[in-house]
């Protein structure tokens, strides 16, 4: 009876252990491969299927389990020294965002999270002096960072598709790109070197502008001076030219008042404040103030 007992009790222990050997649980964050003496079988809740996480079967004692995670997930790679092409020195602090679309392939090639660092770490280095690389420090720290962290990407996405890593890189950002500390100065010193060229080419521009537009000024004003002088001129000789006909017509008409007129505009005109003439007693000038018939001198 006791034999039966023990019997019983261990069959039961068997079925137990057979029982929790069989089952496994995927987590919605997971998934799982399931290998049979080594060799992968198959993958539950795979990334880009649709999820089927929970409560799976295997077969106990001859397939085990292997987690990997479902998330995207991120790499702090470690600072990187390069060259750019303007040869200074920069030291690059950049962290990337990966995913595993392949478990079967990523755990063949890289076992795990830490197998993918590592591998990343190195497409990485390589990966950031040939981008950056190209281009100079200024567009490295401000003026391009987004195009270049997009190529960046396009770039180490390509690597390891082509490596077959069974993973995708999602998105990679820079988060500092300094220079050494022993170069800070020089390359302070060049870069204001090279605003201040660029501002003597702006300053220099701006004052060929300005006298281009200074000579189109006067050139302008000279002309509209000139064609205002010859319009005055022109104004000038019809007013003389109409007041001679004036004085010839009323010359016609009486003589001796055209002499009377044009000696009293001489005596207006002469005869000012202070003014002293020395004058013969004959002279027709004072004819008028002689004899106001002013026919003395005109027998």
């Amino acid at each position: 009876m006791n034999q039966r007992l023990v019997m019983l009790a261990v069959l039961g222990g068997l079925i137990i252990v057979a029982l929790f050997g069989a089952l496994f649980t995927v987590e919605e964050h997971e998934q799982a491969i399931v290998f049979q003496f080594g060799e992968a079988q198959r993958v539950e809740n795979s990334w880009g299927e649709e999820p089927d996480a929970g409560l799976k079967l295997k077969t106990p004692f001859v397939e085990n389990v292997v987690y990997l995670s479902r998330r995207n997930l991120e790499v702090d790679l470690r600072p990187v020294e390069l060259l750019a092409s303007d040869q200074e020195r920069l030291v690059v602090d950049a962290f990337v965002r990966y995913r595993i679309t392949d478990p079967i392939r990523f755990y063949e090639k890289l076992r795990n999270e830490r197998g993918a660092q590592d591998q990343l770490q190195a497409i990485f280095d390589s990966t950031l002096r040939d981008v950056l690389g190209r281009v100079d420090t200024p567009e490295i720290i401000s003026g391009r960072r987004s195009e270049l962290m997009a190529e960046i990407q396009s770039t180490a996405d390509g690597v390891a598709e082509a490596e077959d890593l069974g993973i995708d890189i999602i998105d990679v950002r820079i988060k500092r790109a300094d220079l050494p500390q022993d170069n800070y100065s020089r390359v302070f010193d060049r870069m204001v070197s090279q605003r201040n060229l660029e501002a003597n080419l702006i300053r220099a521009e701006g004052q060929e502008r300005a006298q281009e537009i200074r000579a189109t000024a006067e050139k302008e004003a000279t002309i509209i001076r000139a064609e205002a002088q010859r319009q005055a001129e022109i104004i000038r000789g019809e007013g003389d030219g109409e007041r001679t006909r004036i004085f010839a017509e009323a010359y016609e008409k009486d003589p001796e008042f055209y002499a009377f007129y044009r000696s009293m505009e001489a005596y207006r005109k002469g005869l000012g404040s202070g003014t002293t003439y020395v004058l013969s007693p004959d002279s027709d000038f004072l004819s008028y103030l002689d004899d106001q018939s002013g026919r003395r001198n005109r027998r």
